[in-house]
């Protein structure tokens, strides 16, 4: 089974700004790592008029758009999927990092500013190892600097390493 490690924090907090700088770190020590978003809308990944959109209003339970660079699955759900048959559905990689999910039972890198006057998730969450913060903390876990996102990719590295 793949590694999974969520990252989770607030709105605002940075998750995305420090996913996008830890991918191409992660990836030039050489893992290959995927990425699951988690959104609480109803979001809409194909566009009216479209084929594929049309395929999939006509009754298709999964439309595939595949083209030279890259391949895209919409499918119909009745429920929301669980994490296994999330993972189940992603090609095989080193690591799976989980944007959002935050209530998930799986190891838990937080990103926490204090600033933004929310209440840390690692106090209460025995599944957070880390905390990037912008800001010194007292913590049982490591803490790291939110604004060196090599440190961050270190630290998942050897993380990752220590799980094989």
């Amino acid at each position: 089974m793949q590694a999974v490690l969520g990252i989770c924090g607030y709105s605002g907090s940075g998750k995305t700004t420090l996913l996008e700088a830890l991918l191409p770190l992660l990836t030039r020590r050489g893992l290959r790592v995927s990425v699951i978003k988690h959104s609480h809308h109803d979001v809409q990944l194909d566009s009216p008029g479209k084929d594929s959109f049309r395929h999939r209003q006509a009754g298709a339970c999964e439309v595939m758009i595949v083209s030279p660079h890259r391949v895209g699955v919409f499918a119909e759900t009745p429920r929301e999927l669980t994490l296994d048959e999330q993972l189940a559905r992603l090609s095989p990689c080193d690591l799976v990092l989980l944007e959002g999910q935050k209530s998930l039972a799986v190891p838990k890198l937080e990103v926490y500013r204090p600033a933004l006057g929310k209440p840390a998730r690692y106090l209460d969450d025995r599944d957070v190892i880390a905390v990037a913060s912008d800001a010194p903390l007292a913590a049982a876990i490591p803490v790291l600097d939110l604004n060196d996102a090599d440190g961050v990719a270190h630290f998942i590295a050897a993380w990752l390493a220590d799980r094989r």
